[in-house]
Order: structure tokens, then sequence, then C-alpha cells
């Protein structure tokens, strides 16, 4: 018989635990550097609906969640 280990109550509430630091670090670096831009970035992207910025941005945050992730996994 399989055990379900990610099941075990440490596990889970770990994997909540590390879930939240990375969604809090990823938000605080987000908020860097949207303040070292000399614009606002959500204003540029969502009323002036800047395309390129966007994806600048997204390509920023993909790389903060795999830095986070990466730190995080150890």
């Amino acid at each position: 018989m399989f055990e379900l280990e990610w099941l075990k109550p440490g596990v889970f509430i770990g994997s909540i635990v590390f879930a939240l630091i990375g969604v809090l670090v990823f938000w605080i670096c987000f908020i860097v550097v949207d303040k070292l831009t000399p614009y606002d970035l959500w204003g540029e992207i969502i009323e002036k609906k800047n395309v390129a910025l966007a994806i600048v941005v997204a390509a920023m945050c993909l790389s903060i969640g795999i830095i986070v992730a990466a730190a995080i996994h150890g």
C-alpha cells in the first residue's frame, strides 16, 4: 500500500506556510520594482493599455517567481 506523504498534517501545513512566504516575497519584490521605476506600472498597464510594458512586467514576475521558488525549495 502506498502512503500519501503530502497529506500528513506537518507536510501540508509546511507547504501552505512556504507558499504564503513565497507569495509575500514575490509581492514585496514587485512593489520594490514598481517604486524603482519612474512611473506607475499598474496604471500604465491597466489604464493606458501599454502591452510592451505588460510583457516586460510579466517576464519580471516569472523571473522573481522562479527565484523565490528556487530559494524556498532549497
